[in-house]
């Protein structure tokens, strides 16, 4: 559940718009305005040059897209998160300035008010266990399938959290995702022709995944197990009296934001070691245990600074965990063996085990996807490797990843392969994997974090490296 003590708190909504006929004709109404307009800007573009019609189009995609983010917003529930799953895929077939847009959707969204909670915590867990505890009214955090609200139990005085689901979400996912799917086609946003059945099966999926609680409280309790001995980390404690399926509660665990002053202005070691702790346990969860928390947002993860002690990073939220086979890991293992040491063919021989491609494209489209997954390899080079970026390396060569433009190298080169007519969207393990690896650098870069991974990787992988070098 994202949260972000540095924004400013939003109006609550009073009300919940749940009607799927009343849902359908919001969005509706919506897609017929955009239709007229894209019919307008189309023939104003036979009246510009090729910089008009650049212009023209960048934007008329940011304001067709804001609209389209600001009624998702607006309706909350399983749209909204369905618009924040079709972000993930966007890169791959909407315009930069769309995907920008509704990118904001991961972390932007109003709370509603106590009035459309109350109900649901007296219906999930009845009256005698609701007078056990005191609920601060204002929320903690807000999302678009539920929010979080503080509490106290008075027998104790035990600090908990409760995960309130909105009403109506789970009922309203199938009419939504059809909804969304036939809304994004009359916004014009997608190429004409692209098949995108599969991708809205995916989201369909993963919203009845993030509405299962008794799911997520089974994935935090199989984390709080595994990681009991590793004091890096903290994981909630589920209070499983006060669960139900609507909600769910979890001891309150304190902390700041990743980007806070106090984390951000740590000595070098300690973020360093954050950094480090950041990378080592997102290749556990897909190396070794095959069970990846694949939502990367800052909210999600807090630091614990107190005096004396190490920072340590308290993990939230294991609603979008993903548990992957092993002949997936497997062909990502050979993937990753051929961006690094070579030859090409185990990129291309990994990448068409995991579902990504196939013997019959042509070579440039096969060279241009090596070139992009060696370029995401860079963190994790020798210096006096083929693809390393000296320039990054600190006089102990590790990578500053706080210096790195990695992200939007990378982010550019898919978005040129994405206009080859043999571009495809990529299988949902590859997106929600790629969306954590991102995450994970971006809290690197965040923490202005300097690492000698290639050891690191190694040992995930269970290989001996071939060019030990410098690295750790």
């Amino acid at each position: 559940m994202a949260s972000d003590d540095d924004k400013p708190k939003r109006a609550s909504m009073d009300r919940l718009t749940t009607n799927p006929m009343a849902r359908n004709w919001a969005m509706t109404r919506l897609g017929v305005g955009t239709g007229a307009r894209f019919a307008a800007h189309s023939f104003g573009n036979f009246f510009r040059g090729a910089d008009g019609r650049r212009d023209a189009d960048r934007t008329f995609y940011r304001e067709e897209a804001e609209k389209l983010a600001d009624a998702l917003g607006n309706l909350k529930g399983s749209v909204m998160k369905a618009g924040q799953m079709l972000s993930l895929y966007a890169q791959y077939f909407l315009p930069p300035e769309a995907v920008e847009v509704l990118s904001g959707l991961q972390d932007d969204t109003a709370p509603v008010s106590w009035s459309v909670l109350e109900p649901v915590l007296e219906r999930s867990l009845g009256a005698r266990r609701l007078a056990e505890l005191e609920i601060d009214r204002e929320p903690l955090a807000a999302a678009s399938l539920g929010q979080v609200h503080r509490a106290r139990r008075k027998s104790d005085s035990a600090e908990l959290v409760l995960k309130v689901q909105y009403p109506g979400v789970g009922d309203a996912i199938e009419s939504d995702v059809r909804t969304l799917r036939r809304l994004l086609g009359m916004t014009r946003l997608a190429p004409k022709g692209l098949d995108l059945e599969p991708l809205f099966n995916e989201v369909r999926e993963m919203l009845h995944r993030e509405v299962d609680y008794a799911s997520e409280a089974r994935y935090t309790k199989d984390y709080g197990r595994r990681l009991a001995e590793d004091e890096r980390f903290i994981v909630p404690q589920l209070y499983e009296e006060y669960c139900a399926d609507m909600v769910l509660a979890l001891s309150y665990e304190s902390g700041v934001s990743v980007r806070d002053e106090s984390v951000t202005t740590l000595p070098q070691e300690q973020r360093n070691d954050l950094g480090y702790a950041f990378m080592e346990l997102f290749l556990r969860e897909f190396f070794s245990w095959g069970m990846v928390q694949t939502d990367p947002h800052f909210g999600n993860y807090r630091i614990r600074i107190e005096e004396g002690a190490s920072p340590r990073i308290v993990l939230l939220d294991f609603g979008a965990t993903r548990v992957f086979g092993r002949g997936f890991i497997d062909g990502y293992r050979r993937l990753l063996s051929g961006a690094l040491f070579g030859p090409r063919e185990d990129i291309f021989e990994g990448a068409t085990q995991i579902g990504l491609m196939d013997k019959g494209h042509p070579q440039n489209v096969l060279d241009a996807f090596a070139e992009l997954v060696e370029l995401i390899m860079e963190p994790f080079r020798q210096p006096d490797e083929p693809g390393a970026r000296t320039e990054l390396l600190t006089a102990d060569k590790a990578y500053r990843f706080g210096d790195s433009d990695l992200l939007p190298r990378a982010a550019q080169k898919a978005a040129r392969n994405s206009l080859s007519r043999w571009f495809r969207v990529p299988p949902r393990e590859i997106v929600f994997l790629h969306r954590r690896l991102a995450g994970t650098f971006m809290a690197c870069g965040v923490l202005d974090a300097q690492l000698r991974g290639r050891g690191l990787l190694m040992h995930a992988l269970g290989w001996k490296d071939p060019n030990p070098g410098a690295g750790k």
